[in-house]
């Protein structure tokens, strides 16, 4: 039961970036953001999309996708690409910090803290950087072994259908287009069966 839920939703997940990949095909002033579960995703269209577009589009996903080109359930922008970057640069930064407070003597707590955070700031950044050159291809790669697949096997479109704009949608509206109105946010969600 709970191999073919998270079968589903890995299928979905695919599903969901290859759609927003050929969006971006023919598209290019607009932004896409999205999640899924085992009963298909929601996706969040910032720009002038239609409906009949992004049903045309998770239809032509789903095609490609059964036709080899898995590469498309793959996508850069994805949480589990900015997860594994953000977690990398953060422990990067946490250990040089450390690192430069076991150099220091031992004294005042405080001013000790202070200090190491100071001089620890050049090996800081560097760690930052090393992560984040790290990150990108990592993520990717955790991205395609555990949390996408791109075959997406029987898994089949039932509905594309836009739903009201929820107020994550409206946060990701202000953070991926800096809240340009010219860029309004829809929202749809794609109902699959099968994939499991």
């Amino acid at each position: 039961m709970i191999t073919r839920t998270v079968n589903r939703i890995r299928r979905n997940h695919g599903l969901e970036h290859a759609t927003i990949h050929v969006l971006s095909e023919s598209h290019k002033r607009f932004s896409a953001q999205g999640n899924s579960d085992h009963r298909g995703f929601h996706l969040n269209i910032y720009g002038e999309v239609t409906p009949d577009e992004v049903r045309a589009a998770a239809a032509e996903a789903q095609r490609r996708l059964r036709a080899g080109e898995r590469q498309l359930a793959v996508h850069p922008n994805c949480g589990t690409v900015l997860v594994t970057t953000a977690t990398l640069a953060t422990l990067a930064a946490q250990a040089a910090l450390t690192w430069e407070q076991r150099r220091m003597p031992p004294g005042d707590d405080r001013g000790r803290s202070l200090t190491a955070a100071f001089n620890a700031l050049p090996g800081a950044i560097l760690a930052v950087v090393a992560a984040l050159i790290v990150g990108r291809p990592l993520g990717l790669t955790l991205q395609e072994r555990y949390t996408v697949d791109g075959d997406i096997a029987d898994l089949e479109i039932v509905s594309v259908q836009p739903v009201a704009v929820s107020p994550v949608a409206r946060l990701f509206q202000l953070l991926l287009t800096a809240g340009n109105s010219a860029l309004p946010p829809k929202s749809y969600f794609v109902r699959t069966v099968g994939g499991e």
